[in-house]
């Protein structure tokens, strides 16, 4: 049940408003230079109120833009389902300084039409991500992932057809390569449906969007990056200084693997860490500067398990 005023937001959210936003690309959206991403720690296999505790400080430290996939979470959905449940119980007085994303191209529900870019994926997902999280529109909606096969005017028409239909604002293109983006750049902007922002994978790890030309095409063209993983799923932290914890992602040998933890790796963290306390900086707030500091960056999405975690993580901002 919905209780009557659960959650009142600080009034001070926006007190470094001045600092904490960049112009995404030639575009009137604002974006916090630390935006919130979903992808672990918000499903079913979470604890609700440390994820209701998250999200709170989260906006109430002026972060306005939380990041979702239709199969962010465990299992595959949970992540928009709780939210939703967020959206009724705490955020919905505040939706309109919200900006909500969500996503979809990575495998999502059995058959031939649960994945990729066609038309009736898209399209489907969308509206399911909709009912999820209880909203009439999301502000941003991304294609996850280039489709190969499916011709890219069918996707990047259905694109342009949802922000018409209204249950989009704006669209947004995540892990495609250099070419197609390129194809998608022109194609959307003769439709009056500009290409708002490319989501990449980037940190001092993983440079490709860089090495590939994809955060100068972005830059140059007024199309905002917002950079993924920017801890590197946790490598650039001190978390695996010394070995790798039971507990940690990294034991789970699921998206970040203990393959990865090499010596020379080691050896890297380890420079690393005592170049960050040179700058009185943790391991964290040193790759998050690294990222933010890369021309054409608009945002860094971080994940959080903890309150303590993402506090950290916005500590960065205060030493830049």
């Amino acid at each position: 049940m919905i209780t009557e005023a659960s959650y009142v937001s600080s009034p001070a959210r926006y007190s470094s408003q001045e600092t904490m936003y960049n112009r995404c690309g030639n575009s009137g959206v604002l974006l916090p230079k630390v935006s919130l991403g979903f992808w672990h720690n918000f499903g079913s296999d979470a604890p609700f109120e440390r994820s209701r505790a998250i999200t709170h400080y989260a906006f109430d430290h002026g972060i306005t833009h939380f990041d979702f996939a239709n199969n962010y979470g465990v299992p595959a959905g949970s992540a928009e389902t709780n939210f939703g449940r967020l959206m009724d119980e705490d955020f919905r007085p505040y939706r309109d300084e919200l900006f909500i994303s969500t996503k979809a191209g990575y495998l999502m529900w059995d058959g031939p039409y649960g994945e990729w870019g066609s038309r009736k994926y898209l399209m489907s997902s969308l509206d399911q991500s909709l009912r999820r999280m209880r909203l009439d529109y999301v502000d941003l909606f991304y294609s996850h992932r280039y489709d190969p096969l499916t011709p890219i005017e069918e996707t990047l028409q259905a694109l342009v057809d949802i922000v018409r239909a209204g249950k989009a604002l704006y669209v947004g293109i995540s892990n495609w390569p250099l070419e197609p983006l390129e194809k998608a750049t022109q194609y959307l902007r003769e439709r009056d449906v500009p290409l708002l922002i490319y989501q990449g994978r980037l940190n001092m790890l993983d440079r490709e969007p860089i090495e590939e030309g994809i955060l100068d095409f972005c830059n140059k063209e007024g199309i905002g990056f917002i950079a993924y993983s920017p801890l590197a799923q946790g490598l650039l932290t001190d978390r695996y200084l010394h070995g790798i914890p039971t507990d940690s992602r990294m034991a789970q040998e699921h998206f970040l693997k203990s393959s990865r933890l090499t010596p020379e790796m080691t050896d890297y963290l380890s420079k690393l860490a005592a170049h960050s306390l040179e700058n009185g900086r943790t391991m964290a707030q040193e790759a998050l500067a690294w990222v933010l500091g890369q021309q054409g960056v608009t945002s860094a999405l971080v994940g959080a398990s903890s309150v303590a975690q993402l506090a950290n993580n916005l500590e960065t901002l205060k030493h830049m």
